[in-house]
């Protein structure tokens, strides 16, 4: 089968499409047909082992997951004999980011409980734009941010691929949701039902007088004093991906302030889960969240689409068609 294959940290150039021998599922597991995959930030950090701090989990001096791809969909071509939830021809989707990674693949042997039936109502090219990004909202909006409804909530990087996603779901909450994006980004913002938003081209967010009860930080570099500034009090800081700086100062601050005041700063590590998963489909099933695809690309333009993403300027999401 063809797949794109990473033997070295290192740029987008490093990806290579080969020739790989086809696995076969064990016991436990479900080999899919891949249709498509999706590109999110884990990947870069996959590709670049960078920060440094993950190559504690991805190998130190090399990718430990040589066919990198972490969002798939397809259809199951064959299950292991303990296969339970899944049978050939089913339509799935799923995150292989807990289970060894290698969507960028023609096929892909994966444990079952990292699979969901792909809803009807969507597009396999949706499907597969959805599981990480998706997921990560979920989590950095409930269960880090502790949600509830009528809330303010503060999303900063709202155009692109989580942030499309947390938008959605944080109405689904029931939250009052403000989207900060640049221009060439807010009828994006409108479409997908965003209350109130901040063209950050155009005006410093951080200087507003609006103050929120929870604010999920998707991208940019902007400095932890400025997102606790704009908090209630009992507010929540969510820092789901931005600068390594703003990463830093999550981590090694965040507990600081939490600790000494009532407003909360942490740092989410999203873990793909079968319950959270459903929980999507749901929304999905229900129209109440829709993926936003931004640009196609084959697998053997792989390459090309790790450079475009990596530009950060994607609306919704980058997908790969297998």
């Amino acid at each position: 089968m063809k797949a794109i294959v990473c033997d070295k940290y290192g740029s987008p150039d490093v990806l290579e499409l080969k020739e790989v021998k086809k696995p076969l599922p064990a016991d436990n597991q479900v080999l899919v047909r891949v249709h498509s995959a999706s590109l999110n930030f884990g990947n870069l950090v996959l590709l670049k082992g960078k920060p440094f701090l993950a190559r504690f989990a991805f190998g130190l001096t090399k990718p430990k997951y040589s066919i990198p791809g972490g969002d798939i969909s397809g259809t199951v071509e064959a299950v292991g004999k303990d296969v339970k939830l899944f049978q050939a021809g089913d339509e799935v989707f799923g995150d292989l980011s807990g289970c060894g990674w290698g969507g960028y693949a023609e096929y892909v042997a994966v444990p079952e409980n990292a699979l969901a039936i792909k809803p009807a109502n969507i597009s396999f090219e949706e499907a597969a734009a959805t599981p990480m990004a998706s997921v990560t909202a979920l989590q950095g909006l409930r269960d880090k941010g502790k949600i509830q409804s009528g809330q303010k909530v503060l999303i900063y990087g709202a155009s692109g691929g989580v942030g499309t996603f947390a938008v959605q779901i944080a109405k689904s909450f029931g939250a009052e949701v403000t989207g900060v994006c640049s221009t060439r980004n807010l009828e994006i913002l409108r479409s997908i039902g965003v209350d109130h938003i901040i063209d950050y081209t155009k005006e410093d967010f951080t200087q507003d007088e609006e103050c929120y009860d929870l604010i999920l930080g998707v991208n940019g570099s902007n400095s932890i004093s400025a997102y606790k500034r704009l908090l209630k009090p009992n507010g929540n800081f969510v820092h789901v991906g931005g600068s390594e700086s703003q990463l830093y100062q999550t981590l090694f601050l965040g507990p600081f302030i939490s600790k000494t005041g009532s407003k909360k700063i942490s740092n989410l590590l999203q873990r793909a889960n079968p319950k959270d998963l459903n929980y999507i489909k749901e929304l999905l099933e229900t129209g109440k969240v829709k993926p936003i695809i931004d640009k196609r690309y084959k697998l053997s333009e792989v390459t090309e689409a790790f450079k475009y993403f990596q530009e950060g300027h994607a609306q919704g999401k980058v997908v790969i068609t297998v």
